[in-house]
C-alpha cells in the first residue's frame, strides 16, 4: 500500500526508537482513519477552502474509497467559480454538494458560464457567495424561476446603484432548506413568497437596501412572523424614506408577533420605520441590538423604548457609555456582571457637526434611557478630531439629564472641559436637576486647567450644601489608579 509524507507525519514512531518500526497509517481500521481524516479536513477547511480533501482521495484507492463513503461526515464541497473548468470539474467529480463562490464578474469574462453551469446544477447547489456581482450575472441568475431544493446559504452582494429588483419568482419562490440570506444592496419586488418558504431561517441580512426596494414595515412583519428559528436580523437602507411613506404609517396593531429565538437585531434607517417594525414584534431573548439613525430634526422612539423593555436582558442595565466621533454618536447600554465590550444596546446617530450630535443624542437618551433606576455608571468619551465652538452649555446638560440614577461619572481628556462650564450653571437652586444621584467624578488625562477647577467646583460647593457631596478623582493616561483630586489644591 503506498505511502505518503502526510500519512508518515501523522503515523509513524520516531525513528530515533529502533524498538518499534515504522508504521503507516494505512494499517489502521477504516473508522480510524476516518477520525483521523475528519480531524484533518477541521484544521485545514478554517484556512483553506473546500478543496483541502483532494489532497486525502489523491494518496491511495483505500483513502478515496473511505472519503467517499463518508461525504456528509467529512463535509464534501465542490468549490466553482467562474476561474475554474466548472463543467470538467462536474464530470470527474461525484454529485457532492456544490458552493458557488464568484467576485466580480462580468458578462465579458469567459468565466461567466462556468458560473452558469454551477447554478444550472441546482439539485445540489449547497451554497451561493456572489461578491460585486455584475448585473448582468445578477439578471441571468434572478431569471432562474426553478427552486434551488438544496441551497442553505445565499449571499448576494452588489455595488452598481442600478442592480435589478429580484422578482417574485426568484428561485422559483422557494427555498425550503435556506438557514442564511443575505442581500447587499440588492431588494426583492415582494419578499413574501420567498421567505414564506423559508421556515428554517435563522438568519436574514437586508443590508444597503435601495429606496426603490423599500419593504413596507407591515409586509415585513407578515414574512417574520413565519421564521420562528431567526435568530439574527439586519434591516439597512441606503437613504430615507419618503415623507410620503413616513406619513402614511398605521397605528400600533393590538397584537404583537413573538420572535422566540432572536437574539440580535441590526438596524440602519429612518426611525419611523423602525417604529413600525418594533411595534408589531415581541423579541423576549434579545441580548444584542445595534440601531443606526439618519440624522433628522425629532428622534421620538417610544416603540423601541417599550420593545427593548420587553426583553429579558433589558431589566437592568449596569452603565452607558457615550462616544462621539467625527461622523456620528453612540450611547451603549451594558448589562450587570458582563465583559465590558459584551453590549447589549447601541444607539447611533450619523452626523457630523458636534451640536447636532449633542442635541440628537440627547433626544434619543430622553426618549429610551430615562428613568432607569438601574443605570448607575455613565462614561462619556470622543475621538473627535476637533469641536466647533457654536456648542451651548444648556445643550450638554439635557444630554445629561435623563441619567438620574447615575452615581458614578467618567469622563476622558479634553471633553471635561466642555462639561464642567455647564455643570457650573447648575451652582444655585436647580443643582439637583440634572444628575441628582451622583456620587463621583472620574476624570481621565491632564489635570484640569484653573479656570474649570473654578467651574467644577463651583458645582461641587453647591451639592455639598445639599448634602450631595461629589467626590472628584483623576489620573493621566499611564496611570493604573485614580487619585483623590482636591478642588482647591
Amino acid at each position: 500500500m503506498a505511502k505518503c509524507s502526510f500519512a508518515r507525519t501523522i503515523t509513524e514512531s520516531n525513528n530515533a526508537d529502533k524498538l518499534f518500526p515504522p508504521v503507516t497509517i494505512n494499517v489502521l481500521p477504516d473508522d480510524v482513519l476516518l477520525e483521523i481524516f475528519n480531524f484533518y479536513l477541521d484544521q485545514r477547511i478554517f484556512w483553506e477552502h473546500e478543496d483541502v480533501w483532494h489532497t486525502l482521495v489523491h494518496v491511495c484507492r483505500r483513502w478515496r474509497c473511505v472519503v467517499f463513503a463518508s461525504p456528509h461526515r467529512l463535509r464534501l464541497r465542490l468549490f466553482c467559480t467562474n476561474r475554474r473548468p466548472v463543467k470538467k470539474l462536474l464530470r470527474i467529480w461525484p454529485a457532492l454538494p456544490i458552493v458557488i463562490k464568484v467576485s466580480g464578474t462580468n458578462s465579458q469574462k469567459p468565466g461567466i458560464a462556468n458560473v452558469i453551469a454551477a447554478l444550472n446544477k441546482r439539485d445540489h447547489v449547497y451554497e451561493i457567495f456572489f461578491e460585486n456581482i455584475s448585473k448582468s450575472l445578477l439578471k441571468q441568475f434572478a431569471a432562474m424561476k426553478k427552486p434551488f431544493p438544496t441551497l442553505t446559504r445565499l449571499w448576494l452582494v452588489s455595488d452598481d446603484e442600478r442592480a435589478p429588483i429580484l422578482p417574485d419568482s426568484f428561485l422559483g419562490g422557494s427555498s425550503p432548506r435556506l438557514q442564511t440570506i443575505s442581500l447587499g444592496g440588492i431588494s426583492f419586488r415582494g419578499p413574501g413568497k420567498l421567505l414564506l418558504s423559508t421556515t428554517d431561517l435563522v438568519c436574514l441580512r437586508l443590508w444597503n437596501i435601495p429606496r426603490s426596494g423599500c419593504i413596507p414595515p407591515e409586509a415585513m412583519v407578515t414574512c417574520l412572523s413565519t421564521l420562528t428559528r431567526i435568530k439574527e436580523l439586519e434591516l439597512g437602507f441606503r437613504s430615507p424614506r419618503s415623507l410620503a411613506d413616513i406619513r402614511n404609517r398605521r397605528p400600533p396593531p393590538l397584537t404583537r408577533i413573538v420572535l422566540p429565538a432572536l437574539t440580535k437585531l441590526q438596524y440602519h434607517g429612518d426611525i419611523e420605520y423602525l417604529e413600525d417594525i418594533v411595534s408589531r414584534l415581541d423579541a423576549p431573548l434579545l441580548n444584542d441590538a445595534h440601531i443606526v439613525f439618519f440624522n433628522q430634526l425629532v428622534f421620538n422612539t417610544p416603540q423601541l423604548r417599550q420593545f427593548i423593555s420587553r426583553t429579558e436582558k433589558y431589566k437592568a442595565p449596569n452603565h452607558a457609555d457615550v462616544i462621539f466621533e467625527d461622523g456620528y454618536v453612540t450611547v451603549a447600554i451594558f448589562p450587570p456582571d458582563e465583559a465590558e465590550d459584551d453590549t447589549m444596546l447601541n444607539l447611533i446617530v450619523s452626523c457630523k457637526p458636534s451640536d447636532w450630535q449633542l442635541s440628537s443624542l440627547a433626544q434619543v437618551c430622553t426618549s429610551d434611557l430615562s428613568a432607569l433606576p438601574s443605570l448607575e455608571r455613565l462614561h462619556i468619551n470622543q475621538y473627535r478630531q476637533h469641536w466647533e465652538d457654536d456648542m451651548e452649555n444648556s445643550q450638554w446638560l439635557e444630554l445629561l439629564r435623563p441619567f438620574t440614577a447615575t452615581k458614578d461619572l467618567f469622563v476622558y481628556e479634553e471633553l471635561f472641559g466642555l462639561i464642567a462650564p455647564a455643570l457650573e450653571e447648575l451652582a444655585g437652586e436647580g443643582v439637583m436637576g440634572v444628575l441628582p444621584a451622583l456620587q463621583n467624578i472620574f476624570l481621565q488625562g491632564p489635570k484640569p486647567s484653573e479656570r474649570i477647577k473654578k467651574s467644577i467646583g463651583e458645582f461641587i460647593a453647591a451639592r455639598q450644601v445639599l448634602d450631595s457631596p461629589v467626590t472628584v478623582y483623576q489620573r493621566d493616561g499611564e496611570d493604573l489608579d485614580y487619585g483623590r483630586w482636591e478642588v482647591g489644591d
